[in-house]
């Protein structure tokens, strides 16, 4: 297994001292910080290619066309696509969801159809429903949960009706860590020829996504939580969908010809991007993309898979915690609260220790609702995160209690 240690020396912002001292980052779910291959790569295209994309016939322009166009095919090979149509550069996993509740619901969806989620989503992947639903006098209906957070996926087959037109789900919930059966879920969806959308923010840093074996009809991630730029996403659409729906965002670059009675539209993906793409942010993903491949996802999985049993056996060993999602098919993070002491007072402390957090509802609040809570503590992990991390971790919260069990 490669040497997890050299790979911190990778990313520069974990050599900061803040408040004097080494932190300890712990909020990857919400965005991973950068090695430094991608920085260089970020500043060596703006400094030596910096040029709009498709536009131009220009040396700089085709240079900047053909980086991003390759980092289109690293994307199609990282999702083991079978075309590079199929893969469409977005602003992130909400864009990308937004893009298909528009083109899909203006195409598919209809007074009294229904759209299926979960009790576990991400407002990303619940809200772009719900408005939708409400624009169109459709239903939304919710995959519920048990008290372990886990989908009570029995209740499916009860959802599903003949008028059920779409299943959009995530693949880890980004709250609990738990891996969702979407396997599962897609061939039972499918046996209804009802299309599927995975949301795999919290899954594409943590090990390989097949969206061929997993033969879901829709992928989305965002790039800054696999170790590249803010603002760049990746819509994945099987082709034989994305030549059904129209494009919802009109402008440059995703034309063949317009006129004053009437426009025609390039071919997927052009037709899905509208305007100045985040070219450079596309070059980052490549680069974040190709440096995860240079690790190899065995090497990434057993190593996060030791820091994450190291870290549950840990947090046995802690008295007054409630850990939420507490099951076996986990992995990334760990949601927790203390006993009678609020999430928000407890990060507060354990920022001071230079253990960094995220407290809050999540973008989550259905999930929080049926835990009967307002939020929680979530540890979340990267590649880059060590046993050391999980030990100061617990000292924190160990710090946090003894203060706070003082004050009450």
């Amino acid at each position: 297994m490669n040497d997890i240690n050299h790979l911190r020396e990778d990313f520069p912002i974990l050599k900061r001292l803040i408040y004097g001292k080494p932190f300890v980052y712990l909020d990857n779910a919400a965005t991973t910080q950068k090695p430094q291959v991608v920085l260089d790569k970020i500043l060596e295209f703006y400094t030596t290619q910096n040029s709009n994309i498709h536009r131009g016939v220009h040396y700089l322009s085709e240079e900047a066309t053909a980086a991003y166009e390759s980092a289109r095919e690293t994307v199609r090979k990282f999702l083991n696509a079978d075309d590079v149509s199929e893969i469409i550069f977005t602003h992130g996993t909400t864009d990308s969801i937004n893009i298909i509740a528009d083109s899909f619901g203006q195409a598919f969806i209809n007074q009294g159809d229904e759209i299926i989620v979960t009790g576990m989503e991400h407002h990303s992947n619940f809200i772009p429903w719900q408005m939708l639903c409400k624009r169109k006098g459709a239903m939304l209906k919710v995959i519920p949960v048990d008290d372990n957070g886990t989908l009570v996926i029995d209740k499916l087959n009860e959802l599903i009706t003949q008028k059920t037109r779409l299943i959009s789900l995530t693949y880890v919930s980004n709250v609990l860590g738990i891996l969702n059966p979407v396997v599962e879920i897609v061939k039972t969806a499918h046996s209804f020829d009802i299309p599927v959308l995975i949301d795999g923010a919290q899954a594409v840093q943590h090990f390989p996504v097949d969206v061929k074996a997993l033969d879901c009809d829709f992928f989305v991630f965002s790039g800054h939580k696999i170790f590249a730029e803010t603002g760049i996403g990746i819509l994945y659409g099987k082709q034989n969908w994305l030549e059904k729906l129209a494009p919802s965002r009109f402008g440059g670059g995703m034309v063949k010809k317009v006129e004053i009675e009437e426009t025609s539209f390039a071919d997927a993906p052009l037709k899905f991007e509208a305007g100045t793409s985040n070219f450079a942010g596309a070059v980052s993903l490549k680069a974040a993309i190709e440096y995860i491949n240079n690790i190899g996802f065995s090497d990434i999985m057993a190593h996060e898979q030791d820091v994450f049993d190291y870290a549950v056996g840990k947090f046995k060993e802690l008295e007054k915690i409630t850990i939420y999602g507490n099951v076996s098919n986990r992995c990334g993070m760990l949601s927790f609260n203390l006993d009678k002491i609020h999430p928000y007072d407890a990060a507060l402390i354990m920022d001071k220790t230079g253990v960094f957090v995220r407290t809050g509802t999540h973008c989550a609040e259905p999930l929080m609702k049926h835990f009967g809570i307002d939020g929680t503590i979530r540890a979340s992990f990267a590649l880059y995160n060590i046993r050391d991390d999980v030990d100061k971790l617990v000292e924190s919260i160990k710090r946090v209690q003894k203060i706070m069990c003082a004050e009450i």
